[in-house]
């Protein structure tokens, strides 16, 4: 049988440099085991990186050819875009176990032992040197790049303490402590966020990455390091914080662009996976596909603003957040309600506003209407294009004067002098009656969506008013718990401006 296909259970079983041997182990590279055990994932059809959505004709491709060749990686790309999720899925291409010299801090293979303990320890018992088992989750090692970060953190220096303690002289190599990279022998070694490295350390990787050995105070010490680099960088970095030096960026064999979800769909998908969800949640609120797509259209309407900084790039975390504190508005207004289920409800999308604030990056970051306007606005244009896939456009119905205008009787209303207060707490009873006070509103939704069912139809009632406001045919303007719904042209005259907030009236 192959040393490769020997049961885990029965590699563990194997104590002894002696018995390793006879179970007909050989050494390989971190790197040749990423590439066999991706190798036999793709010829057995299995998903190599699981959970990474919409990289499936890009990024996925790119990474396996750069396994493949047996490069060292940078994954580039802007923030909230899986870079580091991939990199530590990239542990499951490793071997479940790997032998090493029991008790060497390097990882040391028993068959190439490179610390001076191992060395010491296999020439003084041969065969009857102690083998441990490594599991891949252990050889994996992760570090952000951080101003404060140094030589010695990530390749070692000279202990005092350990020379003190062994009564070794500084000129013998046992008295270094080995940083972080020499320690990740065998393993997967990533930096995140290179260019914040600073240029003299970066330059400390020169050699790492091609001759794949260190040197440390002048130690006249040969370390042939075994490690499979992985680094994330993103663009902005290169212009606004640091950069990565060239020669460093030269010696990195294969440099990957990320993106961020290119539908809906794929955003949808997203989400709904990182999204931190608790049963009880799960089980009060019940949500649709329109208030998810609401959701990933803010993020896509963010991308393409004007007001959000193109080159921060806005991160899949606002989708992510934005759908919890939907839930939990939902969720909260239940509670106060007393009510043991709930329907989500457009004001609970306007809701997550603390999740879209901190999440973009503003071109001016002193303008005086700030990220709270940005977000509202945002939202805005979120309403008015998903609107469209579900009702007809309001400004054509206006202007074709063939047939009838199927918003007409709404507008009427509003155009009487009739206002229409949504309040965000208001139990279920008191937001249907509101709906249901304005004549055509709900004949419109039975016209357009007739499947819809009961709760929903609801929902796409305050969903049509919302859009008319986001099309100029109704005014919308905030209350201190809500919103209020009124003619465009009272609420022209009538509207407050941007911080300044309307007393509530109480319709219900």
């Amino acid at each position: 049988m192959n040393y490769r296909d020997i049961p885990s259970e029965n590699l563990l079983k194997i104590k002894t440099l002696g018995q390793l041997r006879a179970a007909g182990y050989e050494p390989q590279t971190v790197k040749q085991e990423l590439r066999h055990n991706l190798i036999k994932k793709l010829q057995q059809k299995e998903e190599v990186f699981p959970g990474i959505w919409g990289y499936e004709e890009t990024v996925v491709p790119d990474l396996q050819r750069a396994i493949l060749a047996m490069h060292h990686i940078n994954l580039l790309g802007l923030r909230g875009q899986a870079k580091t999720r991939i990199a530590r899925l990239m542990v499951d291409l490793l071997d479940e176990y790997i032998p090493v010299v029991q008790g060497a801090e390097l990882n040391d293979d028993p068959l190439q032992p490179l610390s001076r303990y191992a060395k010491d320890l296999v020439h003084e018992h041969g065969d009857d040197t102690p083998i441990g088992w490594m599991h891949r989750s252990d050889r994996y090692t992760e570090k952000l790049a951080t101003p404060d970060v140094s030589v010695a953190d990530l390749i070692g220096d000279a202990d005092p303490i350990k020379a003190a303690t062994l009564k070794l002289p500084y000129s013998d190599e046992r008295v270094i402590h080995f940083g972080l990279i020499p320690r990740s022998h065998r393993g997967i070694f990533v930096i995140n966020e290179l260019p914040d490295l600073q240029a003299r350390i970066q330059v400390a990787l020169f050699n790492i990455l091609q001759e794949g050995d260190i040197q440390i105070r002048g130690f006249k010490v040969r370390l042939p390091l075994d490690i499979q680099f992985v680094f994330t960088a993103n663009p902005e970095d290169y212009t606004n914080r640091g950069s990565i030096v060239t020669p460093l960026k030269d010696r990195i064999d294969s440099q990957i662009i990320t993106h961020y979800p290119k539908s809906i769909e794929i955003g949808k998908k997203i989400t709904r996976q990182e999204a931190h969800i608790k049963e009880e949640q799960e089980q009060l609120v019940t949500y649709n596909d329109i208030i998810s797509d609401l959701i990933e259209q803010v993020a896509f309407e963010a991308r393409e603003s004007e007001y959000v900084d193109p080159k921060s790039g806005v991160s899949a975390r606002l989708t992510i957040s934005a759908f919890e504190n939907l839930l939990s508005a939902a969720e909260r207004r239940a509670l106060l309600n007393g009510e043991k289920a709930t329907y989500v409800r457009v004001a609970d999308f306007l809701n997550t506003i603390p999740a879209v604030t901190g999440k973009v990056e503003l071109v001016y970051e002193g303008e005086q209407e700030g990220a709270g306007h940005v977000a509202q606005v945002l939202m805005g244009k979120a309403i008015r294009t998903q609107f469209l896939k579900y009702f007809p456009d309001p400004d054509k119905a206006k202007k074709n004067k063939a047939t009838p205008n199927p918003y007409k009787k709404v507008t009427d209303w509003f155009g009487e002098g009739n206002t229409l207060d949504i309040l965000n707490d208001a139990p279920a009873a008191a937001y249907k009656k509101a709906l249901q006070q304005v004549p055509g509103l709900a004949e419109l939704v039975e016209k357009y969506q007739p499947k819809a069912e009961d709760k929903e139809k609801l929902f796409l009632m305050e969903f049509a008013l919302h859009g008319l406001a986001e099309h100029s045919q109704l005014s919308k303007n905030r209350l201190s718990s809500g919103l209020q719904f009124k003619d465009l042209l009272s609420g022209m005259f009538s509207m407050p401006s941007f911080g300044e907030e309307e007393e509530d009236e109480d319709d219900f």
